[in-house]
C-alpha cells in the first residue's frame, strides 16, 4: 500500500481560509443582498402563482358545471325534454326547483344558513337525483360557508317576473321567450344554463331583454371573467373586455342590487351584448 500524500501548502491555505469563512458566516451586505433576490423571486413568481391557482380553481368549476349540465340534460331526457324549474327555491305549482332554498333571507347583509339546511336545499331540489354530489353545486372560489354558488339563467324556465316595473323586457315578449322545452332553444352552444355566481342568492340570473343596461352585476370571480355553461352540454370561461364591467363588478360585488350600470365604451357594451344574447337570444337595442 502507497504512501498516504500529505497536503501541499496552496492546499493548507485555501482550506484555513474556507474554514474561516465558514466560522464567521455571512456579512450583512451578503445577507442583505440574498433577501434582496429572494424579495424579487417572489414578486416575479407569486402572479405565476397565482394565476396558476385560479385557473386550477376554474378547471375544478367548469367540470362541476359540466357535471350540472349533464344532470340537466337527463332531467329533460326523464320528461319528455321539459327542462327544470330553474327558479332555485320557488316551485313552480307541480314544478319542483332545481334547488331548495339555500339562502338567508338577509344574504345581502352576508347572513347564511346553517350548513345542514343548504345541504337539505341541495337534496330537495328536482336535480339532485341526477347529481348526487353537494360540492359539485359549489365553485371553490365561492364564499367560506356556503355550498350553493351557481344559479340558473332567467329565461331557462326560471323567474323572469314579466311586467315588473324594473323591467326585464316587455311581458308580450318575455311570456314567448321563456324555454320550457329543449326544442324551443335556438343555437344551444350559445344559449347559457348555469353560472357561477360565488356566493348564494335566491331565484335566477337577470338580464333586460329590451335595455343596454345591467341587472344583475357582471360576475368576475375567475380572473376578471365567469365561467358559464351551455345548453349544448359544453361549459367556458367568458373574459370581460371592458375596463367599466370589471370595475363595477369588483364594487358591487355582494351587494347584488344597486344603481345598474349602463356601459358606455364599445368593450362595456359588447359584454353585456354577449350576456342579454346569451340568455334571451332576441334583444331591443
Amino acid at each position: 500500500m502507497g504512501k498516504r500524500r500529505g497536503f501541499t501548502p496552496l492546499e493548507i491555505k485555501v482550506s484555513n481560509r474556507a474554514s474561516k469563512r465558514f466560522l464567521t458566516g455571512f456579512t450583512l451586505v451578503e445577507l442583505l443582498v440574498v433577501i434582496a433576490i429572494i424579495a424579487i423571486l417572489m414578486a416575479i413568481l407569486l402572479p405565476a402563482l397565482n394565476r396558476a391557482r385560479e385557473q386550477g380553481k376554474r378547471a375544478v368549476c367548469l367540470n362541476n358545471m359540466r357535471q350540472l349540465m349533464l344532470a340537466w340534460i337527463l332531467y329533460a331526457d326523464d320528461f319528455d325534454d321539459k327542462i327544470v324549474n330553474g327558479d332555485g327555491g320557488h316551485n313552480h305549482g307541480n314544478e319542483i326547483a332545481w334547488v331548495g332554498k339555500c339562502w338567508h333571507n338577509n344574504y345581502g347583509s352576508g347572513e347564511q344558513l346553517p350548513v345542514q339546511d343548504q345541504k337539505n336545499g341541495i337534496m330537495a331540489g328536482a336535480l339532485w337525483p341526477y347529481c348526487l354530489n353537494v360540492k359539485l353545486y359549489k365553485c371553490p372560489t365561492g364564499y367560506r360557508g356556503e355550498f350553493l354558488t351557481y344559479t340558473i339563467m332567467d329565461s331557462m324556465n326560471a323567474f323572469p317576473q314579466p311586467g315588473n316595473p324594473r323591467g326585464r323586457g316587455p311581458t308580450n315578449v318575455i311570456d314567448r321567450l321563456i324555454i320550457k322545452n329543449r326544442g324551443q332553444i335556438r343555437h344551444p352552444e350559445r344559449r347559457v344554463v348555469f353560472l357561477d355566481e360565488g356566493w348564494v342568492t335566491p331565484d335566477s340570473y337577470a338580464v333586460h331583454q329590451d335595455r343596454q343596461q345591467w341587472w344583475d352585476d357582471p360576475l368576475w370571480r375567475h380572473g376578471d371573467g365567469m365561467t358559464v355553461s351551455l345548453a349544448d352540454g359544453h361549459s367556458e370561461y367568458w373574459k370581460w373586455k371592458g375596463a367599466e364591467t370589471i370595475k363595477y363588478a369588483k364594487e358591487r360585488d355582494r351587494l347584488h342590487q344597486g344603481p345598474p350600470l349602463v356601459p358606455d365604451s364599445v368593450d362595456g357594451k359588447e359584454d353585456l351584448t354577449r350576456v342579454r344574447k346569451s340568455c334571451w337570444w332576441e334583444i331591443e337595442y
